[in-house]
């Protein structure tokens, strides 16, 4: 399903945030893959993440009671917004009763439930258009300059991020190819919607890693890039890959200086805007 026309239509600039830190660190191992978080990281996320937030929802909540009328769906906004909450609440708790850490929904089935109708394809619209509006996205600057500088280096690319079965259209819509144009590889595409749990999960570094592995690639031989220390660095550097904290946004920069996960936690270099990365390659 092509959500092509509906992402180009919300789709507007959005200015990165400046911060105070600077570039820094060395790595010690030669580069022959190299992973990405999204939301904060390749796009600018004006909600800082992947939303599900509340108040970002509550901020545009005129514009969820005209996307309402739209649809043509007869609940009152706040009311909308409540039982959306707390079926992903209630989503999530299930899926901790089946002993999964850090669990992921997927959101169109939050969706059909809290608006009762049975139209996938008009709920994922729905989905789509509603997320475009509480968490406008756009490309981080130079995005396409280092994808194109990593795929003309031969660099094996991937994604391990919080996700749902709209991120992937962001790449076609608003760089005009999808994943594997760009040059991803399919086997290295870890979304959370598909696997039903999600960063800051070891599961799902491991999971790369084994298929990394299987590639002939070390995993001292793989930059994970990020924008949060807890989702991304922490696991990363768990997992023993070498890790860059991307500081190229004061939204989504995310230090986690207070949690005690991220205690003695450090990337190995700190970049500040996306071309930096290829001068480690």
């Amino acid at each position: 399903m092509s959500f092509d026309k509906l992402i180009k239509s919300y789709s507007r600039p959005i200015d990165a945030l400046p911060v105070s830190i600077s570039r820094r660190g060395t790595l010690e191992n030669a580069i022959k893959a190299i992973l990405f978080d999204v939301y904060g990281t390749l796009f600018i996320s004006e909600a800082g993440d992947i939303s599900v937030a509340k108040e970002w929802s509550e901020r545009n909540i005129t514009r969820i009671a005209g996307l309402l009328d739209k649809y043509c769906i007869n609940i009152p906004p706040h009311i909308l917004l409540e039982e959306f909450f707390r079926e992903i609440e209630r989503g999530k708790e299930r899926l901790i009763d089946q002993g999964i850490n850090y669990p992921e929904i997927r959101i169109e089935e939050i969706w059909e439930k809290v608006l009762g109708i049975e139209d996938m394809g008009r709920i994922k619209d729905f989905a789509v258009e509603y997320e475009l509006i509480v968490n406008p996205v756009c490309p981080m600057p130079h995005l396409e300059e280092m994808l194109n500088g990593c795929r003309k280096k031969n660099i094996p690319m991937g994604v391990i991020s919080n996700a749902q079965f709209y991120t992937p259209c962001l790449f076609t819509s608003l760089l005009g190819n999808d994943l594997a144009g760009l040059g991803f590889v399919d086997d290295l595409v870890l979304f959370s919607y598909v696997l039903g749990y999600g960063k800051p999960s070891l599961d799902i570094f491991e999971k790369a890693a084994g298929r990394l592995e299987k590639m002939e690639i070390a995993r001292k031989d793989v930059l994970y890039v990020g924008n949060d220390m807890l989702k991304d660095i922490f696991p990363a550097m768990t997992t023993g890959f070498q890790t860059a904290l991307f500081a190229g946004d004061g939204r989504s920069l995310n230090l986690r200086e207070d949690d005690r996960r991220c205690k003695g936690v450090s990337p190995d270099i700190i970049v500040t805007n996306l071309l930096q990365i290829l001068e480690y390659i």
